[in-house]
Parts: structure tokens; sequence; C-alpha cells
């Protein structure tokens, strides 16, 4: 995915309307949600940023990713969570003000860790001769600016013209989820050449990561006793990436087109997947509402 006016331009406008689009449907309660009801929010916050990160690096070593190719993958674990999660949890029966606090609050600890954690990877997978420098404080001001800034206007147009906002939330989202399709369609566009050429080499792992982190993250809450909305919410957001973040991370900042093939390739099965998923999980679940935490 070479740089574009579609990667260095409509790809940061689009996710920052994303992401101010999810701010509209915040409020403080859902960040103070998480401590009223810890056990819940531990379950998919941990499963998150740990089993999450985890089984891609197993995928990354089972696959024998190159150094750029791991990057990439591991980069796309570090990315959770997103407005696409909350749809597919509200679609699928989950508990959607779960879902939308563990979005909020992974939201506020992604642009401080996924610089972190991609110099890690870099350090990890790539020799001294392939490594480029990613500057943490810019690199970090970036993401704050695309993501944490847009979340709090959409909280404070939220808070200040509450009707307003009611009734702007369901277009913003529709927006939102057609800006998603655009950028899809357009890397689809610019790399048809390519496209066969990176599910060849990333398509069964990013597949692979995809299903066994919805089914994971849904068992490990079923198993830690939590009802079965909470447990589809969870396996949601656990097993739906931040594709679009992800891809501008890769290729807008780090400036990598190859890093960028993972989350190309996850990002077209995922909505067919996490359909899947909720198809399955959804059949005897009845009350698509918000539900409330144990």
């Amino acid at each position: 995915m070479q740089a574009t006016v579609l990667s260095q331009v409509i790809l940061p406008a689009s996710l920052f309307i994303i992401m101010l689009g999810m701010g509209l449907s915040l409020k403080l309660a859902d960040f103070s949600r998480v401590i009223t009801y810890p056990k819940a929010a531990f379950i998919g916050i941990t499963s998150q940023m740990l089993l999450l990160p985890l089984v891609g690096y197993i995928m990354v070593i089972l696959f024998g990713f190159t150094a750029e190719l791991a990057v990439g993958l591991m980069l796309l674990t570090f990315c959770p969570g997103g407005v696409t999660s909350n749809m597919y949890s509200y679609l699928s029966g989950g508990d959607t003000a779960l879902s939308i606090s563990l979005t909020a609050v992974v939201s506020l600890i992604t642009p401080f860790s996924i610089p972190l954690l991609t110099v890690w990877m870099m350090d990890i997978f790539m020799a001294e001769s392939q490594a480029f420098s990613l500057p943490l404080g810019k690199t970090i001001a970036q993401l704050v600016v695309i993501t944490i800034v847009p979340v709090a206007i959409g909280m404070w147009i939220h808070a200040k013209w509450p009707s307003f906002s009611a009734k702007a939330d369901k277009p913003v989202k529709i927006l939102s989820l057609v800006f998603l399709f655009v950028i899809i369609a357009g890397i689809v566009a610019n790399e048809w050449a390519n496209m066969a050429d990176y599910f060849l080499t990333t398509g069964l792992a990013t597949f692979i990561l995809n299903v066994s982190t919805l089914a994971l993250g849904f068992f490990i809450a079923k198993w830690t006793g939590l009802n079965k909305a909470q447990s589809i919410s969870i396996g949601i957001e656990v097993g739906i990436q931040n594709g679009t973040l992800a891809l501008l991370v890769a290729n807008s900042i780090l400036q990598n087109p190859l890093m960028t093939t993972p989350a190309i390739t996850y990002s077209l099965l995922m909505f067919v997947t996490g359909a899947g998923f909720g198809y399955l999980v959804s059949g005897a679940s009845t009350n698509t509402d918000v539900k409330n935490l144990p």
C-alpha cells in the first residue's frame, strides 16, 4: 500500500470522524462503569491487552513471517476495539454497555501503548540493518490527536447538547461505517494487483487470529462466570481489531507499506467472520438492548 491521498489524507480524516462518532455515544459513566463492575471489565481489558497480542505472536511464529510482516501483525493486535466492535456487539445481542465501556477505556490506553509496543516488536523481529526509528513523542501526539481528541469532542457535544447528540449519533455511526467501507474499497482498488499475494502471505494467519480470538474471548468470559451477553461482547471486543488504526500507524506514521498487509487482509475478513460469530452466538439471545453488568 503506497503513500497516496487515501492513506495520507482520507485515512486519518476518516479515523478522526469514526472516533468522533464514538465519542457522541460516550459519557463519563461509561468510564466509571469499569470501576463499579470490575470483573467483566478486568476480563475484557486483560483479554484485549494480553491475550490478543499473545495469539498474534503465536501466529507470527507458526507462519514464519518476515520481520516487517511480523511487526505488522503484532501492530494489528495492539489496536483492539472500536466502533465496529460496538456495532457487532449490539447486533449480536451482546452487552452493549460493556462493549462501549471497554472501547472507551482501551481507547485511552492505545495511543500510548501502541508506539511503545511497536518499538519493542521492531527490536525483537528486525535486524539492526532493517530497523528504523519511530519517534515516540511525535507518534503518541499524532495518535492522541487522531483518537483521544475526537472522542473528547464527541463527549463534550454529548454533554453540552444531548438532544443533538442523540439525533446525530446514528447518522454519524452510519457515516463512520461508510468511511470504513470506502477506505477498504480504496485499498482494494489501489492494491488489486497485489491482493492475491497479500492473502497468500497473511490471509490464513489473520483469519485464524480473528476466529480464534473471537472464540477465546467468548469462552474465557463464559468460563469465568459472566453471562452470555457479556461473553458475546468480550468475544467481539477481543476478536474485532481496529484495522483502520493499524493501517494509519503502519502506512501514515511508519510509512512502511509491507507492514500494512496483515491489516488489509484482516480488515476484509473481519466483516464476514464477525457476522458469522454473531449469528452463531446470538441464537438464544433475544435482547439486544443495553444490559446491566454483574
